[in-house]
């Protein structure tokens, strides 16, 4: 088979016996062995079990009875239980744990015959834009091995990337999932906020967190969200609306009404190369006949300040049961049981982790809890509406993914601001709970991918995703 085959592709070979799961996985398989201990992607490879598992579909598909994502190759995110298999969170409080049962989404991917490949490496607790705060080292770009991949969903990112699988999980709190599609030249979607079910993702921020698909092909992503949305019985917050069969609703049949934001064109953050990308493709859709139109969003700014104070208050009570008492790291060098709380935490979580831990810890307390925590619930729900009320009048809303291509590793480590600034364009979405997808459109001068993004209506998905499916076609 060849690199980067769609699933269509696959599925044809397979039918016709030009091609059998065993040689799907054994063609990623070789991608991994020559690739991960460079980019560092994959932090468990299921070598054995994929083949094993990739046997018995192909018994299914000789007796007729595969599912619909026979000859899939997937790898999940590393905050994703996968039953008796190794999750960490990229985290070493959790040395040593195992899942007990199988996330929703990955449950449902395994009833589809899909075959998992392994678990992705990605920042602690999916905290960061660059993949560079996991305990287990930094996850790196394949198109240049001194760039980060962005974070925090990086080696979910890479792994697609670099042909290592044909779709992986990923999850979005803030952009995690459409930053690094940007830098690593992918597709990245963050389905609406209730879309997919949380039931066995490890909780950052819970009422931002989404699972999110990486793929090359609008196709191959469309499938997997059929498969995977919908209502859960293990999950009070997901939604019970009917999932559309998002594969078979990729053509655009008419011309579009298109939003971009005049305060991120403006902003100084923004990299040249990406806002000459951006304007050329406004340009193109404009000559092809789709309405575009400039707008001010003056909420943009309140964004990103928005976002870090919620989602670190949320963190700070998720994050409160790692205490080294029930399961994963405990230290050794306690002498008494607020000790063992204490040097538990502290020895476990990274410096990111713990820093966010404590934002969000100052935010919830008495002296800051109206000032900061109650004014940004607030807020958030001004930007929620602000953006509801333009997608009214516009079928998308776009953007570029994220002010810059990928940066070099190590770069930004030093300056917090900095490494947070690169969530600048994805976090509006994440704060009103909407869909959003990042499409890439084109290259820096040093060979960088640059991603567009698109915004829609909540529960619009299948909207998104034709049109999606039409900017890679033109």
């Amino acid at each position: 088979m060849r690199s980067h085959s769609s699933f269509a592709e696959i599925s044809r070979q397979l039918t016709d016996g030009s091609l059998t799961c065993v040689q799907v996985v054994e063609h990623y398989l070789q991608n991994i062995r020559a690739k991960n201990s460079e980019l560092n992607a994959l932090l468990s490879v299921y070598d054995e079990e994929a083949l094993e598992r990739a046997a018995l579909v192909d018994g299914k598909l000789q007796a007729g009875s595969a599912g619909k994502l026979a000859g899939m190759v997937v790898s999940i995110k590393d905050v994703l239980c996968y039953q008796d298999h190794p999750l960490q969170c990229g985290s070493e409080i959790l040395n040593g744990f195992e899942s007990q049962f199988n996330a929703t989404a990955v449950q449902r991917l395994l009833d589809e015959d899909a075959i998992i490949i392994g678990r992705n490496n990605c920042d602690e607790f999916a905290m960061g834009s660059s993949n560079e705060n996991s305990a287990f080292g930094p996850v790196r770009n394949a198109d240049n091995p001194n760039r980060v991949p962005g974070g925090s969903s990086g080696g979910s990112a890479v792994a697609v990337q670099a042909d290592m699988c044909a779709v992986s999980l990923g999850t979005d709190t803030g952009g995690s999932v459409r930053q690094p599609a940007s830098f690593c030249g992918i597709l990245g979607l963050k389905p609406t906020y209730s879309r997919i079910s949380r039931h066995g993702l490890a909780a950052y921020a819970s009422t931002f967190d989404t699972i999110g698909v990486f793929a090359h092909h609008v196709a191959d992503m469309a499938l997997v969200m059929e498969v995977i949305a919908g209502e859960d019985a293990n999950d009070s917050t997901v939604s019970r609306q009917v999932v559309p069969a998002y594969s078979q609703q990729l053509e655009v049949s008419s011309k579009k009404k298109i939003a971009y934001i005049k305060e991120t064109i403006d902003n100084d953050a923004l990299n040249g190369d990406v806002k000459e990308a951006f304007l050329s493709k406004i340009e193109a859709l404009k000559a092809d006949g789709h309405t575009v139109e400039e707008v001010s969003f003056p909420l943009m700014e309140y964004a990103l300040p928005t976002y870090y104070i919620l989602t670190t208050a949320e963190a700070s009570s998720n994050l409160s049961r790692y205490d080294g008492v029930r399961f994963g790291h405990r230290s050794t060098e306690a002498k008494n049981l607020e000790e063992m709380y204490k040097k538990s935490r502290a020895e476990g979580f990274g410096e990111e982790v713990l820093k966010r831990i404590l934002l969000g810890t100052a935010v919830l307390s008495a002296s800051y809890h109206d000032a900061y925590y109650l004014k940004a619930q607030k807020v958030r729900r001004m930007i929620q509406s602000a953006l509801n009320e333009l997608l009214e009048n516009y079928d998308f809303v776009a953007m570029p993914t994220a002010p810059t291509t990928a940066f070099e590793l190590g770069a930004k480590t030093e300056n917090s601001m900095e490494m947070y600034l690169a969530d600048l364009f994805t976090v509006q979405a994440s704060v009103a709970g909407v869909p959003a997808i990042s499409v890439p459109v084109g290259r820096d001068q040093d060979g960088m991918s640059i991603g567009l993004q698109l915004i829609t209506k909540a529960f619009d998905e299948a909207k998104l995703l034709a049109f999606s499916n039409y900017l890679l076609e033109n």
